[in-house]
């Protein structure tokens, strides 16, 4: 179990990487959008390619966080039952939840992606609007998506097994560290503290 953890941790920081730098997509996607609304309106002028990068950036910002995204512990997931549940039944929840349902199905994403992928790799296939792009680096970030929320799966599964071993402790555990507005507002709080006494 030991070097199934090492490999979890291994995953969870590839995750965390990610999401770090996954983030800029969004922003860049919507500068795009932005950039591509006042050239229409301003000088009447559209492009195809313009829509299609935002569509792209958002794709690959949605698939390639989903890992991260699980990482968090940001999936939706309905509680109204497991909640009342104990946090062993929890556990076995998600147990059976990684293990017959998040793997196959991104297996069996990965299975029809990949080939997907390639065909359109092959093919150089291009957008059918006018002045549109290639679609292979879109198609790219299927099976990449799936593969990276694959791996966070799995070692989801493997911090549950551990966790039900009694080897680590909660996984689910949020870990409060503050935000950046609350370590302000502390400071802040200090200061005036400070100025009082």
């Amino acid at each position: 179990m030991r070097a199934l953890l090492k490999f979890s941790n291994a995953v969870d920081w590839l995750s965390s990487q990610i999401g770090k730098y996954v983030i800029w997509l969004i922003l860049a996607s919507t500068v795009v959008s932005g950039v591509n609304a006042v050239v229409r309106k301003v000088f009447n002028v559209s492009s195809n390619a313009f829509l299609e990068v935002q569509w792209y950036l958002f794709a690959a910002a949605f698939l390639l966080a989903a890992g991260y995204t699980l990482l968090q512990g940001e999936h939706v997931k309905i509680d109204v039952v497991s909640s009342r549940l104990s946090q062993r039944a929890q556990m076995w929840i998600d147990v059976i939840g990684f293990t017959c349902f998040l793997t196959p199905v991104c297996l069996a994403v990965l299975w029809y992606g990949v080939p997907f992928f390639v065909r359109g790799f092959q093919s150089g296939e291009m957008s059918s609007n006018a002045g549109g792009l290639v679609r292979w680096p879109v198609y790219a970030m299927i099976p990449l998506g799936f593969s990276l929320l694959l791996l966070q799966g799995w070692s989801e599964l493997i911090k549950r097994l551990a966790f039900l071993q009694g080897l680590i402790d909660d996984p689910t555990a949020k870990k409060t560290e503050k935000t950046a507005e609350e370590e302000l507002a502390e400071a802040i709080r200090r200061l005036a503290e400070a100025k009082n006494n």
